[in-house]
């Protein structure tokens, strides 16, 4: 008879191992929903204010340097949303907008004595 407490007690912990597996899961797919949401919104307004060329030069930048892909597209983000876009960023304003972002390149002056 003292073995029945014992079982009781071990299926009640199994099940609140269950429901907080549960109330995980159900969080993860919450904040994973968040993010798939917020990258379509980033994708639509990229949609918005470039163009063609412009998104394919970003997506050649993306292939080589992803880091620097994503602060270039923080920034067009940013400046639609103050409004500082007029129209469509075509491939000429892109390149721009590249050679401004690019970090500074670190040159060395090696001197042989």
């Amino acid at each position: 008879m003292s073995e029945q407490p014992d079982d009781e007690r071990l299926e009640e912990l199994r099940k609140q191992k269950m429901e907080e597996m549960q109330e995980q899961a159900d969080q993860g797919e919450a904040q994973e929903q968040a993010q798939q949401q917020a990258d379509a919104q980033k994708q639509a307004m990229l949609r918005k204010h470039l163009t063609d060329g412009a998104r394919k030069r970003l997506n050649s930048v993306r292939m080589s340097k992803p880091d620097f892909a994503d602060q270039v597209e923080r920034q067009i983000l940013a400046l639609a949303q103050s409004g500082r876009v007029n129209g469509k960023i075509d491939e000429d304003k892109m390149k721009e907008l590249l050679r401004e972002l690019k970090p500074d390149s670190k040159s060395f002056n090696i001197r042989r004595r």
